[in-house]
Protein backbone atom coordinates (compact mmCIF):
# COMPACT_ATOMS: atom_id res chain seq x y z
CA UNK A 1 0.00 0.00 0.00
CA UNK A 2 1.38 3.12 -0.44
CA UNK A 3 1.25 5.91 1.74
CA UNK A 4 -2.57 7.80 0.58
CA UNK A 5 -4.17 4.57 0.86
CA UNK A 6 -2.68 3.71 4.52
CA UNK A 7 -4.07 7.16 5.27
CA UNK A 8 -7.49 6.86 3.86
CA UNK A 9 -7.56 2.94 5.47
CA UNK A 10 -6.48 4.43 8.77
CA UNK A 11 -9.05 7.13 8.61
CA UNK A 12 -11.91 4.77 8.09
CA UNK A 13 -10.04 2.20 10.90
CA UNK A 14 -10.17 5.31 13.82
CA UNK A 15 -13.94 6.26 12.90
CA UNK A 16 -14.85 2.61 13.30
CA UNK A 17 -12.88 2.53 16.69
CA UNK A 18 -14.65 5.92 17.85
CA UNK A 19 -18.58 4.85 16.57
CA UNK A 20 -17.33 0.95 18.07
CA UNK A 21 -16.39 2.84 21.16
CA UNK A 22 -19.87 4.63 21.52
CA UNK A 23 -21.78 1.23 20.63
CA UNK A 24 -20.01 -0.79 23.01
CA UNK A 25 -20.50 1.46 26.06
CA UNK A 26 -24.18 0.91 25.28
CA UNK A 27 -24.21 -2.88 24.91
CA UNK A 28 -21.64 -3.82 27.58
CA UNK A 29 -24.24 -1.63 29.95
CA UNK A 30 -26.98 -3.62 28.64
CA UNK A 31 -25.42 -6.86 29.10
CA UNK A 32 -24.28 -5.76 32.61
CA UNK A 33 -28.27 -4.82 33.45
CA UNK A 34 -28.80 -8.14 31.98
CA UNK A 35 -26.69 -9.89 34.49
CA UNK A 36 -27.13 -8.10 37.52
CA UNK A 37 -30.16 -10.42 39.68
CA UNK A 38 -27.37 -13.11 39.24
CA UNK A 39 -25.48 -14.02 42.09
CA UNK A 40 -22.11 -12.51 42.23
CA UNK A 41 -20.08 -15.39 42.26
CA UNK A 42 -21.74 -16.86 38.51
CA UNK A 43 -22.19 -13.00 36.95
CA UNK A 44 -18.48 -12.75 35.94
CA UNK A 45 -19.27 -15.94 34.09
CA UNK A 46 -22.07 -14.89 32.60
CA UNK A 47 -20.50 -12.06 31.05
CA UNK A 48 -17.61 -14.26 30.08
CA UNK A 49 -19.86 -16.11 28.04
CA UNK A 50 -21.81 -13.27 26.95
CA UNK A 51 -18.15 -11.35 25.42
CA UNK A 52 -17.12 -14.63 23.84
CA UNK A 53 -20.14 -15.31 22.38
CA UNK A 54 -20.32 -11.34 20.95
CA UNK A 55 -16.76 -12.45 19.36
CA UNK A 56 -18.13 -15.54 17.79
CA UNK A 57 -21.21 -13.51 16.61
CA UNK A 58 -19.04 -10.91 15.11
CA UNK A 59 -16.49 -12.89 12.93
CA UNK A 60 -18.99 -15.12 11.82
CA UNK A 61 -21.50 -12.10 10.72
CA UNK A 62 -18.06 -10.67 9.04
CA UNK A 63 -17.45 -13.94 7.37
CA UNK A 64 -20.97 -14.45 6.06
CA UNK A 65 -21.79 -10.56 4.89
CA UNK A 66 -18.39 -10.46 3.01
CA UNK A 67 -19.46 -13.57 0.59
CA UNK A 68 -23.27 -11.43 0.16
CA UNK A 69 -21.89 -8.04 0.30
CA UNK A 70 -22.39 -6.89 -3.71
CA UNK A 71 -26.06 -8.54 -3.56
CA UNK A 72 -27.58 -5.19 -3.97
CA UNK A 73 -30.80 -6.46 -2.22
CA UNK A 74 -28.29 -7.57 0.85
CA UNK A 75 -26.88 -4.25 0.70
CA UNK A 76 -30.32 -2.62 0.38
CA UNK A 77 -31.79 -4.76 3.55
CA UNK A 78 -28.31 -3.39 5.39
CA UNK A 79 -29.21 0.11 4.58
CA UNK A 80 -32.82 0.29 5.73
CA UNK A 81 -31.59 -1.76 8.91
CA UNK A 82 -29.13 0.96 9.84
CA UNK A 83 -31.67 3.76 9.47
CA UNK A 84 -34.60 1.80 11.42
CA UNK A 85 -32.37 1.13 14.48
CA UNK A 86 -31.41 4.39 14.21
CA UNK A 87 -34.41 6.34 14.17
CA UNK A 88 -35.94 4.20 16.39
CA UNK A 89 -33.28 4.80 18.99
CA UNK A 90 -33.42 8.56 18.79
CA UNK A 91 -37.24 8.23 19.01
CA UNK A 92 -37.26 6.33 22.18
CA UNK A 93 -34.89 8.49 23.68
CA UNK A 94 -36.84 11.45 23.07
CA UNK A 95 -39.79 9.92 24.23
CA UNK A 96 -37.99 8.94 27.17
CA UNK A 97 -36.98 12.15 28.23
CA UNK A 98 -40.19 13.94 28.08
CA UNK A 99 -41.74 11.57 30.80
CA UNK A 100 -42.23 13.18 34.12
CA UNK A 101 -39.75 11.84 36.55
CA UNK A 102 -42.60 10.21 38.71
CA UNK A 103 -43.16 8.00 35.97
CA UNK A 104 -39.47 6.88 35.03
CA UNK A 105 -39.54 6.30 39.33
CA UNK A 106 -42.32 3.98 38.73
CA UNK A 107 -40.71 2.34 36.00
CA UNK A 108 -37.53 1.81 37.40
CA UNK A 109 -39.73 -0.22 40.61
CA UNK A 110 -41.60 -2.15 37.91
CA UNK A 111 -37.95 -3.38 36.60
CA UNK A 112 -36.52 -4.49 39.89
CA UNK A 113 -39.60 -6.70 40.62
CA UNK A 114 -39.24 -7.88 37.65
CA UNK A 115 -35.48 -8.76 37.92
CA UNK A 116 -36.18 -10.95 40.63
CA UNK A 117 -38.28 -12.92 38.44
CA UNK A 118 -35.50 -13.55 35.91
CA UNK A 119 -34.35 -17.01 35.19
CA UNK A 120 -31.35 -18.78 36.12
CA UNK A 121 -27.77 -18.95 34.89
CA UNK A 122 -28.50 -20.77 31.88
CA UNK A 123 -31.78 -18.71 30.48
CA UNK A 124 -29.80 -15.31 31.36
CA UNK A 125 -26.83 -16.63 28.74
CA UNK A 126 -28.97 -17.46 26.05
CA UNK A 127 -30.42 -14.11 26.50
CA UNK A 128 -27.43 -12.11 26.60
CA UNK A 129 -26.51 -14.32 23.37
CA UNK A 130 -29.52 -12.93 21.63
CA UNK A 131 -28.44 -9.33 22.43
CA UNK A 132 -24.70 -10.52 21.12
CA UNK A 133 -26.10 -11.30 17.87
CA UNK A 134 -28.26 -7.81 17.60
CA UNK A 135 -25.20 -5.93 18.89
CA UNK A 136 -23.18 -7.93 16.15
CA UNK A 137 -25.43 -7.32 13.41
CA UNK A 138 -25.59 -3.93 14.17
CA UNK A 139 -21.53 -3.49 14.37
CA UNK A 140 -20.93 -5.54 11.22
CA UNK A 141 -23.49 -3.57 8.81
CA UNK A 142 -22.40 -0.42 10.37
CA UNK A 143 -18.58 -1.68 9.62
CA UNK A 144 -19.24 -2.69 6.29
CA UNK A 145 -20.99 0.34 4.85
CA UNK A 146 -18.40 2.46 6.36
CA UNK A 147 -15.63 0.49 4.48
CA UNK A 148 -16.83 -1.17 1.91
CA UNK A 149 -16.28 1.63 -0.68
CA UNK A 150 -12.49 1.69 0.26
CA UNK A 151 -10.46 1.45 -2.76
CA UNK A 152 -8.50 -1.84 -3.37
CA UNK A 153 -5.48 -2.75 -0.84
CA UNK A 154 -4.11 -5.09 -3.43
CA UNK A 155 -4.29 -8.32 -0.37
CA UNK A 156 -5.87 -11.64 -1.48
CA UNK A 157 -9.62 -11.13 -1.27
CA UNK A 158 -11.82 -12.77 1.52
CA UNK A 159 -15.05 -13.67 0.62
CA UNK A 160 -16.48 -10.75 -1.76
CA UNK A 161 -14.57 -8.73 0.29
CA UNK A 162 -11.50 -7.12 -0.52
CA UNK A 163 -8.73 -8.62 2.08
CA UNK A 164 -7.89 -4.70 3.34
CA UNK A 165 -11.58 -4.23 3.90
CA UNK A 166 -11.87 -7.44 5.63
CA UNK A 167 -9.28 -6.48 8.07
CA UNK A 168 -10.45 -2.97 8.69
CA UNK A 169 -13.65 -4.62 9.59
CA UNK A 170 -12.30 -7.39 11.47
CA UNK A 171 -10.15 -5.05 13.29
CA UNK A 172 -12.99 -2.29 14.03
CA UNK A 173 -15.19 -5.23 15.33
CA UNK A 174 -12.20 -6.84 17.50
CA UNK A 175 -11.51 -3.07 19.14
CA UNK A 176 -14.99 -3.03 19.83
CA UNK A 177 -15.40 -5.97 22.16
CA UNK A 178 -11.83 -4.90 23.82
CA UNK A 179 -13.84 -1.73 24.78
CA UNK A 180 -16.95 -3.53 25.51
CA UNK A 181 -14.72 -5.76 27.83
CA UNK A 182 -11.70 -3.38 29.53
CA UNK A 183 -12.97 0.77 28.48
CA UNK A 184 -16.40 0.33 28.56
CA UNK A 185 -16.67 2.19 31.86
CA UNK A 186 -14.51 5.28 30.14
CA UNK A 187 -17.42 5.19 27.28
CA UNK A 188 -20.19 4.94 29.96
CA UNK A 189 -18.43 7.85 31.66
CA UNK A 190 -18.22 9.90 28.83
CA UNK A 191 -21.85 9.12 27.40
CA UNK A 192 -22.86 10.07 31.17
CA UNK A 193 -21.15 13.54 31.50
CA UNK A 194 -22.32 13.93 27.95
CA UNK A 195 -25.88 12.81 27.35
CA UNK A 196 -26.14 14.40 23.55
CA UNK A 197 -23.10 11.69 22.44
CA UNK A 198 -25.50 8.81 22.46
CA UNK A 199 -28.04 10.57 20.21
CA UNK A 200 -25.33 11.73 17.83
CA UNK A 201 -23.90 8.07 17.42
CA UNK A 202 -27.24 6.73 16.50
CA UNK A 203 -27.63 9.98 14.09
CA UNK A 204 -23.94 8.28 12.69
CA UNK A 205 -25.15 5.04 12.21
CA UNK A 206 -28.17 6.30 10.17
CA UNK A 207 -25.62 8.66 8.28
CA UNK A 208 -23.58 5.50 7.29
CA UNK A 209 -26.94 4.01 6.33
CA UNK A 210 -27.23 6.92 3.72
CA UNK A 211 -24.18 5.98 2.88
CA UNK A 212 -24.88 2.57 2.25
CA UNK A 213 -28.36 3.13 0.47
CA UNK A 214 -25.86 5.56 -1.97
CA UNK A 215 -23.65 2.21 -2.48
CA UNK A 216 -27.14 0.16 -3.34
CA UNK A 217 -28.33 2.65 -5.78
CA UNK A 218 -25.10 2.88 -7.34
CA UNK A 219 -24.80 -1.11 -7.59
CA UNK A 220 -24.66 -1.99 -11.60
CA UNK A 221 -27.43 -4.04 -11.38
CA UNK A 222 -29.94 -0.38 -10.38
CA UNK A 223 -27.83 2.11 -11.65
CA UNK A 224 -30.00 4.62 -10.12
CA UNK A 225 -26.97 7.05 -9.62
CA UNK A 226 -23.66 6.58 -10.87
CA UNK A 227 -21.35 4.48 -9.80
CA UNK A 228 -18.24 6.79 -10.36
CA UNK A 229 -20.16 9.14 -7.78
CA UNK A 230 -20.75 6.85 -5.06
CA UNK A 231 -16.70 6.01 -5.17
CA UNK A 232 -15.89 10.10 -5.61
CA UNK A 233 -13.66 11.81 -3.47
CA UNK A 234 -16.59 14.50 -3.14
CA UNK A 235 -19.21 11.96 -2.14
CA UNK A 236 -16.30 10.62 0.48
CA UNK A 237 -15.44 14.22 1.94
CA UNK A 238 -18.80 14.84 1.90
CA UNK A 239 -19.94 12.08 3.93
CA UNK A 240 -16.91 12.65 6.52
CA UNK A 241 -17.39 16.02 7.06
CA UNK A 242 -21.14 15.60 7.66
CA UNK A 243 -19.84 13.05 10.18
CA UNK A 244 -17.76 15.08 11.94
CA UNK A 245 -20.25 17.54 12.29
CA UNK A 246 -22.72 15.40 13.79
CA UNK A 247 -20.21 14.34 16.53
CA UNK A 248 -18.97 17.87 17.13
CA UNK A 249 -22.55 18.92 17.37
CA UNK A 250 -23.51 16.14 19.79
CA UNK A 251 -20.50 17.17 21.92
CA UNK A 252 -21.04 21.14 22.27
CA UNK A 253 -24.98 20.73 22.25
CA UNK A 254 -24.87 18.40 24.99
CA UNK A 255 -25.52 19.83 28.25
CA UNK A 256 -22.36 18.43 30.30
CA UNK A 257 -23.64 16.64 33.60
CA UNK A 258 -22.59 14.58 36.39
CA UNK A 259 -22.91 11.74 38.68
CA UNK A 260 -23.44 13.71 42.06
CA UNK A 261 -26.14 16.18 39.86
CA UNK A 262 -27.71 12.87 39.01
CA UNK A 263 -28.12 10.78 42.06
CA UNK A 264 -26.31 7.74 40.30
CA UNK A 265 -23.30 6.28 38.88
CA UNK A 266 -23.42 4.22 36.05
CA UNK A 267 -19.89 3.87 36.13
CA UNK A 268 -19.56 2.37 39.38
CA UNK A 269 -22.35 -0.15 39.18
CA UNK A 270 -20.99 -0.91 34.94
CA UNK A 271 -17.77 -2.03 36.85
CA UNK A 272 -19.36 -3.50 39.86
CA UNK A 273 -20.92 -6.49 37.34
CA UNK A 274 -17.97 -6.44 35.23
CA UNK A 275 -16.11 -7.74 38.61
CA UNK A 276 -13.86 -4.89 38.54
Amino acid sequence: MDFGLLLEYGWVLLVLVGLEGLLAADNALVLAIMVKHLPEETRKKALFYGLFGAFIFRFGSLFVISFLVDIWQVQAIGAIYLLFIAANHIIRKIIASRKPVTEEAAESGGKEDTDRKKGGFWLTVFKVELADIAFAVDSILAAVALAVALPPSGLPAIGGLDGGVFLVIFAGGFIGLVIMRFAASFFVKLLHSRPGLEVAAFVIVGWVGVKLAVITLAHPSLGILSEDFAHSTLWKATFYIVLVLIAAIGWFMSKHTTEENNGVNPVRELDKQLGK
